[in-house]
């Protein structure tokens, strides 16, 4: 990594990152704050320095496989081979999930896990330029950045495990290959097989268009399946013989609709018709909606829940046709560590924001402008660390039920421009140049350096267990899932 220590080195500096081509950008390079160097933390950095082009071309890869949830057979093979090649004892499989891996180095305690994403997202394939510009119509694209998730972390992960071989840190790293975010929360059936009951405390991070600690807990969430199925008839000559799934369907997500009115400001519902018939002249027998449940806390979530699964069976008597309710699995929120999360600040003020070439600056305002954004660039500044809210909004991740079974500390990295739709084009064409690539860097960099803190320091560990115990209080956790394997092969693939 490049340091400046004087006016003069700045300026070289500034002239040699402004002659570095817009995709061909190989070194990291952030803005230092002064502070006593820990030799160990300059250590890791350099470590993903050096493995930096290997990182971005497996990132890469990633990107352009384009594999959506329990299908990440290429993305699992990429990231469990490498490791593999780094010298990590890989074991795939893991959880009855065929895309689902732990890459380990090292003995004894303390055990710090490091997680890694990598599904895309259906129907956001896109080409790595600043407007929407498909590049395989309809394919699936990585509209969350988890093909620089997956990387950064186990470029975190072989930073440590290069130190623990030269003696120079003692203990275990772990990292956990976990699919299926974005659909199926794959990291429920990883908890139920008992993968994450020796860890002392997990490090995860997520792309974003801000840097900063994650101290906000997210929405507790559930996914269930309604299928409605009547008696097909023909729409015109006899539809008094038919008792139509669609109208079933039909009523049901009215029934949604007009319960929104009746429910707390932190609930959000949401739902995707999946079929609703196939041809106009025949009345429907089948029909199937997706429905998503969600709210700041598990304890709000469940009436909820309930009574949303109950509204099924009204509709399904007003259409005179029978109904299931499936569970596809559910979320909880998020147990923040504050003492975990205030060692992380510190390491992101050490390393300061991410420095942007004009030409990174360009391709991101003109990403704005093509999604009627204000146009003021990529935004990496370290924002001081957060209250935790009681009620905080934004999305659901399977990592808040890891945080409640083991302390977790998590970072949001830049990886595309401010403001920008998440789940979009606009995350896709970022995550396959170079404006992704240095956030993946970045997060990798930020993740060790926490990691060589909790190895060092045996009480911080301790301090952190603490403060998971005492906020989790006397609660049982008990993962939303339904019993046998996961849905490898689901409807709602």
């Amino acid at each position: 990594m490049i340091r400046t220590n004087s006016k003069n080195s700045q300026s070289c500096h500034k002239a040699i990152l402004l002659s570095i081509l817009f995709l061909g950008f190989t070194t990291l390079s952030f803005s230092q704050k002064t502070a006593k160097p820990n030799p160990l933390k300059a250590k890791v950095q350099q470590s993903v320095d050096t493995r930096y082009v290997a990182l971005t071309d497996l990132s890469d890869k990633i990107w352009s496989f384009e594999e959506i949830a329990f299908q990440e057979t290429q993305s699992a093979a990429a990231l469990s081979d490498y490791a593999e090649s780094l010298g990590f004892k890989v074991t795939r499989g893991v959880g009855e999930i065929p895309t689902a891996f732990v890459a380990e180095y090292g003995s004894g305690k303390p055990i710090i896990g490091i997680m890694g994403e990598f599904d895309a997202l259906p129907g956001l394939s896109q080409n790595k330029v600043p407007y929407k510009d498909p590049l395989h119509i309809d394919a699936p694209g990585h509209g969350c950045g988890h093909n620089l998730f997956g990387v950064a972390s186990l470029g975190a992960a072989a930073s440590i495990k290069d130190l623990i071989e030269k003696g120079e840190l003692k203990g275990t790293i772990r990292f956990y290959g976990t699919p299926a975010e974005e659909k199926f929360f794959g990291k429920l059936w990883m908890i139920r097989a008992g993968l994450f009951n020796d860890v002392d405390v997990m490090m995860d991070w997520h792309p974003a268009d801000e840097t900063k600690v994650n101290a906000q807990k997210g929405l507790a969430l559930v996914d269930f399946l309604v299928e409605f199925k009547g008696q097909a008839a023909h729409a015109s000559a006899d539809p008094w013989n038919g008792r139509s799934a669609s109208d079933a369907l039909e009523l049901y997500a009215n029934g949604i609709n007009y319960y929104r009115e009746h429910i707390k400001p932190t609930v959000r519902i949401h739902y995707h018709i999946q079929d609703a018939g196939q041809v106009v002249n025949v009345v429907p027998d089948y029909s199937r909606i997706w429905v998503r449940v969600r709210d700041s806390s598990r304890e709000g979530l469940m009436p909820v829940w309930q009574q949303v699964e109950k509204m099924a069976e009204g509709a399904a008597i007003l259409a005179n046709v029978d109904y299931e309710v499936n569970l596809i699995s559910g979320v909880h929120e998020m147990l923040i560590n504050r003492t975990g999360s205030a060692v992380l600040q510190k390491n992101l003020e050490t390393l300061g924001p991410i420095a942007y070439t004009p030409e990174e600056q360009v391709f991101a305002k003109k990403i704005q402008e093509s999604v009627n954004k204000p146009q003021i660039g990529l935004v990496s500044e370290i924002k001081p660390l957060e209250e935790t809210l009681e009620h905080s909004m934004g999305g659901s991740t399977d990592v808040g039920d890891v945080s409640w079974n083991v302390p977790v500390i998590s970072l949001s990295a830049t990886t595309a421009p401010n403001g920008t739709p998440w789940h979009s084009w606009a995350v896709v064409a970022c995550g396959g140049m170079s404006i992704g690539h240095k956030g993946m860097g970045y997060a990798a960099k930020a993740l060790a350096m926490t990691m060589v803190d909790l190895y060092q320091n045996p009480a911080l560990v301790e301090s952190i267990k603490a403060e998971f115990k005492t906020e989790k209080g006397d609660y049982s956790y008990k993962g939303i899932l339904p019993d046998g394997p996961p849905p490898i092969k689901s409807k709602l693939q």
